[in-house]
């Protein structure tokens, strides 16, 4: 039977790489049962890269994305971009036999904007063709930012209406965040999608403190709003990775970007454990 691959993303262990290094990390992934990782917010430092790539010729691991950002988030930001490292990151993406990148989020010098949002669009569609000849497919991750509507259509969809390489990696907790049933919308971006995020979505007890200032109510009352493991919130996981799988999706990437204290191993064993239940034993093997 066809079948996705369920993997981690990369940015729910990043704190355990400065602990195991990055062969010690993946190595504990493997031990947990989890065959496939999406690299974020992991330092490309040839060490970094020399470990991930060991570790999953011993271990079995496949890189289903490595990640760059077009340009610097705000200007002066340290890091390695498209606009100037394009030569590094395609040989990183080699390096890890990966065959696509994906753009985090959307820089912050574009939001609250329509126009500058779609020039960035327009200048990332273009780097875009320009990874197709390195025989790279780059991808776009959403938040829910992107749920702002100018003339009464999301800036997402804006985004997807005026690309014509990049591609679209899907989150389903922030789609939820935005307003928007992931199921349905998953299936609106059929064939333009190869990754999607796992992440669910809770709501915790509202703690009101025993010095109540009524002034801070509704910053108390909204912050309960929560990122689960994966079948530990209120999503229709199962209906979202179908709505993936038969729109194109072929890497389904757990992320849990807060734990609250739990150790993030513990969460993604969580996580692998429920999604076991629900039927996808042998997604979890390349």
């Amino acid at each position: 039977m066809a079948k996705g691959l369920i993997g981690i993303q990369m940015s729910t262990i990043k704190d355990k790489i400065a602990e195991l290094g990055a062969y010690g990390t993946l190595k504990a992934c493997a031990e947990l049962g989890y065959h496939c990782v999406e690299v974020s917010q992991i330092p490309m430092t040839p060490e970094n890269v020399a470990g991930m790539k060991r570790a999953c010729e011993e271990f079995g691991i496949k890189i289903a994305a490595c990640s760059a950002s077009l340009e610097p988030m705000i200007p002066g930001m340290p890091g390695e971009y498209l606009v100037s490292d394009f030569d590094k990151i395609v040989a990183d993406c080699k390096t890890l036999n990966c065959d696509m990148l994906r753009i985090g989020m959307l820089p912050m010098t574009c939001m609250g904007s329509r126009e500058k949002a779609l020039d960035f669009v327009k200048r990332a569609d273009e780097m875009a063709a320009r990874l197709k000849e390195h025989g790279i497919d780059l991808y776009y991750h959403n938040h829910h930012v992107e749920f702002i509507k100018y003339d009464g259509e999301y800036l997402l969809d804006i985004i997807k209406n005026n690309t014509k390489y990049m591609g679209f990696e899907l989150d389903i907790h922030w789609i939820h965040r935005g307003g928007e049933n992931p199921v349905e919308f998953i299936k609106k971006y059929a064939g333009r999608i190869r990754l999607l995020h796992l992440k669910d979505y809770r709501i915790s007890e509202v703690k009101i403190p025993e010095k109540f200032d009524p002034k801070t109510f509704m910053n108390v009352f909204t912050s309960n709003v929560q990122f689960a493991e994966v079948g530990e919130g209120s999503l229709p996981i199962k209906e979202c990775i179908e709505a993936g799988f038969a729109g194109g999706s072929q890497y389904f990437l757990i992320e849990q970007d807060d734990t609250y204290g739990r150790d993030q191993f513990e969460s993604l064993r969580i996580s692998r454990d429920n999604l076991i239940q629900m039927g996808y034993a042998d997604w979890f093997e390349l």
